[in-house]
């Protein structure tokens, strides 16, 4: 088998055993790192403050602005990475890899930047006040200058998935985890250092993500090419053209929870509280789902840069079954967890009311998520990136701030998660239909292409002789 061959390896085979492997050795990972960050929060619990759990929850939102960008560059790395492997061009994933890692550090360098000398802004703009506004930024002010740290991490890790290295992939967020885990008590509680001692072992544990990642691509897949200004100039443009619409669509996820936050904000500290523990638990607890997005991408890009639409669509259609299959139980386990879990947080009065409410039928919602996770990964890997943008934005405007604002005015905080985690479903249904439209389209269009043309032609002729012969 050639090396192109081997490393575009969802070219054949089983395609829901390839989903099913990806998304359970990405989710083992992303488990590994929630896991942490949730116990992030049970030790800030344990201090006994109540505005350091809190100051956690609006960090967070900020946080989730800077991770969304790392997000998108690292859409935009597996994404042509992934086609250039479909076509069998080995030599070109590495190079556009290579270009993608130094466009997106310098983009983080300048991103961070703002973010840093804005945070009283920031993290006023989400409802944070007095003594939780300052925790707030005092751990913001650790973590945030860490971005271009993260952002080589979460793209050198998208590579590895594009070359279907799952188990790779898996182990650096593991390592990551693992160290977090580690240095997280000792800082709070040996150190004394409290909430800024919870910053300080992230930002360890980002350094890591970033050198386990670059570590495994330089010894498994030839590593990165030499600087070359003018061939970096040159990818910028089909860079820019999936990494900007990506980093938009991740951007308007924490545009839509600054909202809720702030909505929920005016509960008080034990409803923003509550939401904190909730948003820690979620990704746990649909840690496959936040998988899939990135692991039905390369499959997806691998076969549609090799032209085989049939298999786009069934790793598509085979992505929607088993979102179903797996949120259902997973709610049913919620529902019975939801006494433990809020107690582990020591949840009272509003902040356990979220909990309860989040821990039962109302997380069946999840499904329409997940439907908008996977569509957007085809998008950005079927070469239209700005449907996920729209999408996302849709999903995080019209999709939650009149379900927040109406929830709100009737139930209260209650009210803000229900509207919240119901007002994607619409948003789903159409991305679903418009997913579908797109994969038609692709197909038809490479068919009608005159290579294509030319290679039916010769088809036919060859058939046409075989056949008199």
């Amino acid at each position: 088998m050639s090396e192109a061959n081997a490393q575009a390896k969802f070219l054949t085979g089983s395609l829901p055993k390839h989903i099913i492997s990806m998304s359970l050795t990405a989710a083992m990972g992303f488990i590994a790192l929630f896991v942490v960050d949730l116990a992030d929060m049970l030790f800030i619990s344990m201090l006994g403050i109540d505005e350091l759990a809190a100051a956690v929850g609006y960090a967070g939102t900020v946080l989730f602005m800077t991770t969304s960008i790392s997000i998108g560059m690292a859409i935009a790395a597996g994404a042509l990475v992934a086609k250039s492997l479909g076509e069998k061009k080995p030599e070109r994933a590495t190079e556009l890899l290579t270009h993608v890692l130094i466009i997106g550090g310098a983009f983080a360098v300048v991103f961070a930047a703002l973010i840093y000398i804005n945070l009283e802004n920031l993290t006023g703009l989400i409802g944070a006040k007095d003594q939780t506004q300052g925790l707030a930024i005092s751990y913001l002010q650790i973590l945030v200058p860490t971005m271009p740290i993260l952002m080589i991490g979460i793209v050198a890790s998208a590579a590895l998935r594009s070359h279907g290295a799952a188990q790779l992939a898996m182990m650096v967020t593991l390592i990551a985890g693992v160290v977090n885990a580690v240095l997280d008590p000792i800082f709070i509680f040996v150190l004394h250092m409290g909430l800024d001692g919870a910053a300080w072992a992230s930002v360890i544990s980002r350094v890591s993500v970033a050198v386990t990642a670059v570590w495994f691509i330089t010894r498994r897949y030839g590593g990165f090419v030499g600087l070359s200004p003018s061939s970096v100039v040159r990818d910028l443009g089909p860079i820019a053209a999936i990494a900007i619409p990506a980093m938009l669509a991740n951007v308007a996820t924490p545009v839509g929870s600054a909202y809720v936050i702030r909505a929920i904000a005016e509960f008080g500290d034990a409803a923003v509280a509550g939401m904190a523990v909730i948003g820690r638990v979620t990704p746990i607890a649909f840690a496959l789902i936040f998988a899939m997005s990135g692991a039905i991408g390369p499959i997806i890009g691998q076969n549609f840069g090799a032209g085989k639409h049939d298999r786009v669509r069934s790793s598509f259609n085979a992505s929607m079954i088993l979102i179903v299959i797996y949120v259902i139980p997973v709610v049913v386990i919620l529902y019975f967890l939801r006494v433990p879990i809020a107690d582990m947080f020591n949840a009272q009065g509003v902040a356990r009311d979220l909990i309860y409410l989040f821990c039962g039928p109302l997380s069946l919602t999840w499904i329409f998520t997940g439907v908008i996770f996977v569509a957007n990964a085809a998008y950005n890997n079927l070469g239209h990136p700005f449907y996920s943008t729209w999408v996302n934005w849709g999903r995080n405007t019209l999709g939650v701030i009149p379900f927040v604002y109406l929830g709100a005015q009737y139930w209260g905080a209650e009210g803000v998660l229900i509207g919240q985690m119901t007002g994607g479903v619409f948003v789903a249904i159409v991305s679903f239909i418009l997913a579908e439209r797109l994969m038609n389209k692709t197909a038809s269009e490479q068919i009608k292409s005159p290579k294509n043309q030319e290679y039916f032609e010769q088809q036919r002729a060859f058939k046409i002789m075989h056949h008199r012969r």
